[in-house]
């Protein structure tokens, strides 16, 4: 089963990724994931990304389209995998689809507005690491760390303001993807993905058994 994972950030598309691995037995494959492997066996384009790093420059479409191509002739990916984080444009999109088939676009969907109140209710212990939620996980005592008394910090990528701009780089990168997938998803052609809209409001198992019943339906 070969899949795209989409999802805004805060939208627990991560959580839902390591599920669904494990439950079809597919590689999970970030652009990211990729980046580090290929930097760190010193392949042709490894060494190429890791120049771009260590520059701190954009790794270009056309290279992470050969790394995604490199990365899925390799055996794992003989029975499926799970992209994560890719593609994230229509160019990305076009060029995937020459390298593979798709099967499902998997579309954990949860309103901008959920989005805020989940990453600007985190609050961390700097020194422990240990996460608190104003609304989901709230310390005993307000803004104070259960174990040591000490104040709880919210980092600055939590904000509203930050969350706000990271939802909105998402949205204007993803849109044109989800009505891509959207126009298609009744074509006959078994070589065009079907697009899976997933209530991301509900519980982590609800999530899960919702992506599999749905996978299941298309399948049968």
């Amino acid at each position: 089963m070969r899949l795209i994972l989409l999802g805004s950030p805060g939208a627990g598309k991560g959580t839902q990724a390591k599920l669904l691995v494990e439950n079809l037995k597919i590689p999970q494959i970030s652009t990211g994931d990729i980046f580090r492997a290929a930097i760190q066996q010193q392949t042709e384009l490894g060494l190429k990304v890791k120049k771009l790093v260590d520059e701190g420059s954009l790794v270009p479409d056309e290279l992470v389209i050969d790394l995604v191509r490199e990365r899925l002739q390799q055996s794992d990916c003989k029975n499926g995998f799970l992209l994560d984080g890719f593609p994230r444009t229509l160019a990305q999109t076009d060029a995937l689809h020459d390298i593979s088939d798709i099967d499902f676009i998997i579309d954990i969907d949860v309103p901008a507005e959920e989005i805020v109140r989940r990453l600007t209710g985190r609050r961390i212990h700097k020194e422990s690491g240990r996460i608190y939620h104003l609304l989901y996980n709230p310390p005993k005592v307000p803004n104070i760390d259960d174990v040591t008394g000490e104040p709880l910090i919210q980092r600055a990528d939590d904000s509203e303001e930050t969350v706000r701009k990271r939802l909105a780089i998402y949205q204007k990168q993803t849109e044109p993807l989800r009505e891509y997938y959207q126009h298609y998803h009744n074509h006959t052609d078994n070589k065009v993905p079907r697009y899976i809209k997933i209530d991301g409001t509900k519980s982590v198992n609800e999530i899960h058994d919702e992506i599999l019943q749905k996978l299941n339906k298309e399948i049968n």
